[in-house]
């Protein structure tokens, strides 16, 4: 099968108004040269449309006209490399989506340990965010987690209570695996990160875990997060305040 019958077979099987790329369709780098030219020519008889460059979708004919790619299909190519997850969100959407601000910013942070992402998406900014670890599609919601952790302080509108609750209970559902991995990350952020997560863990009666973060930590710093007593009895024992 030659690379342009490969190509109309291919785009054949994938849904309208999903966004596909080069490498959603497997095309080797030998081979781009003469792909790009197959791919001008189903764009030229209304086939596919070009999105931008390399990045391509079957359009969708709706009574109100055609439906473009929903923004967030959209930004999962710019997640994914060779089907592997290199990038993830974060910031305010995460924190929206997450349900801890009611703020749905048009800034779109995507973190990677990599490479520093920036386009435009519709309305949608990109921005680069700092992974502070490698990111798999496993870890991204440990990664996330350490984020919320990272940002609490700055989290528009998100009630600390609240906020402490969450963590709390997301931390304690994890698998004993994943409370490592989790600590073990952390020890990658920043201190406060650590402190942060060290009280939560002794709040949750995870000694052997807490003990591991307050090694790494200078005993005589303070966290100024902004959480009282009531929400973390164990914040005083990290210098939280």
């Amino acid at each position: 099968m030659n690379i342009t019958t490969s190509i109309k077979t291919k785009v054949a099987r994938i849904d309208t108004g999903e966004v596909f790329t080069y490498d959603t369709l497997s095309i080797p780098q030998s081979e781009f040269s003469a792909a790009a030219k197959a791919l001008s020519r189903l764009v030229a008889n209304g086939v596919i449309k070009r999105y931008k460059n390399g990045m391509y979708y079957k359009p969708k004919q709706t009574v109100f006209g055609e439906l473009k790619p929903r923004e967030d299909v959209l930004l999962k190519n710019y997640l994914f490399e060779n089907d592997k997850q290199i990038a993830y969100v974060t910031g305010v959407r995460l924190y929206n989506q997450l349900g801890l601000t009611t703020q749905v910013p048009n800034v779109v942070r995507l973190a990677s340990k990599d490479k520093e992402i920036k386009t435009k998406i519709g309305s949608l900014v990109i921005k680069p965010a700092k992974s502070y670890v490698s990111v798999t599609k496993k870890n991204v919601p440990l990664l996330q987690l350490l984020d919320v952790i990272k940002d609490f302080k700055n989290i528009p509108d998100m009630d600390k209570m609240i906020g402490v609750a969450f963590l709390k209970e997301k931390i304690e559902n994890l698998s004993d695996g994943d409370k490592d991995k989790l600590t073990s990350f952390a020890k990658s952020y920043p201190p406060k990160v650590r402190a942060l997560l060290g009280a939560i863990l002794e709040a949750l009666s995870l000694e052997d875990l807490s003990e591991s973060l307050k090694e790494t930590i200078n005993y005589l710093s303070s966290y100024e997060f902004g959480i009282s007593k009531k929400a973390l009895p164990t914040a005083s024992n990290w210098n939280i305040t």
